[in-house]
């Protein structure tokens, strides 16, 4: 029992030695932000009202004062990214703006009931619409892809008057569907996710002018990262890095923030200094333990 006892305390002790510096639990009352405006709250139209307030409790709508609150639908998905206007949706999604050069953070907050789309997947997929500066919570109370939470964004947006390109919003939707496509056919969605990030730097650096090099620089992806696609799958993503050359997307600006999602864990593991805090910190958990149990026997 005491051997448990100190297992578990060891990984709280840990867990609380790898929060970011900084990270504090909500207060249920933060003040509105007048500049960036209110947080944006938008359901699935398919919850009843039990998922629905499962859904907010699951996204903390209470800790903010104010909201403001949408409801997606079958035909948004169809007139946002030409999907099917019976869609039933689901997947719901709290946005808070952030101020500039801030980025974007996407958190899943239930992993197990968004079975295909992936953090790195809506992260990438926000960047091609033309998404930026703000923290992303998606959730639901029932297993679903994910794509719905897509629309509710581009919906959220809309609706606070942010414009975001059409030809973009569909793109993105596309990659989302390439994404996921890929994930089930047998390729792991770390490295799907990989796949797109690396193409869109390589993009960013050699600045393809026609689809002949959009294809080189696809192949040399899927040789570096020794991902073996069908010939129809690799068209699929030719295609898709294609019309994003079409749009004229400022690639360089999204390396940039590209670069940030995947540094921030490096830098961590390169940090001394944080490595230095864990070891610290389990250090003096050992001598509180060692102290505490010489009191209990002595």
């Amino acid at each position: 029992m005491k051997n448990r006892l100190g297992i578990i305390l060891l990984s709280f002790i840990v867990m609380l030695a790898f929060l970011p510096q900084g990270t504090q639990a909500s207060t249920g009352n933060e003040s509105i932000n007048e500049k960036l405006g209110l947080p944006i709250v938008v359901y699935g139209e398919a919850l009843s009202d039990s998922q629905k307030n499962e859904v907010a409790d699951l996204l903390e709508v209470e800790q903010h004062e104010e909201v403001d609150e949408f409801t997606v639908t079958g035909q948004d998905i169809a007139n946002y990214i030409g999907g099917n206007p019976n869609s039933n949706m689901y997947s719901s999604v709290k946005i808070i703006h952030k101020g500039d050069g801030e980025g974007i953070n996407i958190d899943i907050v239930t992993p197990d009931d968004i079975t295909e789309v992936t953090k790195e997947m809506y992260y990438n997929a926000l960047l091609t619409a033309g998404v930026e500066n703000a923290d992303v919570l998606v959730a639901s109370s029932v297993k679903v892809s994910g794509h719905s939470a897509l629309t509710g964004i581009y919906k959220a947006y809309d609706a606070k008057g942010v414009a975001l390109d059409e030809d973009r919003m569909e793109v993105a939707s596309e990659e989302l569907d390439v994404a996921t496509s890929l994930a089930e056919e047998g390729v792991d969605e770390a490295e799907v996710s990989e796949l797109l990030t690396e193409i869109k730097k390589a993009i960013a650096e050699q600045d393809p002018a026609t689809k002949e090099e959009i294809e080189q620089i696809v192949q040399e992806q899927l040789n570096n990262l020794n991902i073996e696609l069908s010939e129809e799958d690799r068209q699929r993503l030719v295609d898709l890095f294609e019309q994003m050359r079409n749009l004229n997307i400022n690639f360089d600006e999204v390396r940039n923030q590209l670069d940030e999602l995947t540094g921030g864990l490096q830098d961590i593991i390169n940090d001394e200094g944080f490595w230095n805090n864990v070891s610290n910190a389990i250090q003096e958990f050992f001598d509180a333990l060692t102290e505490f149990f010489r009191s209990v026997f002595n």
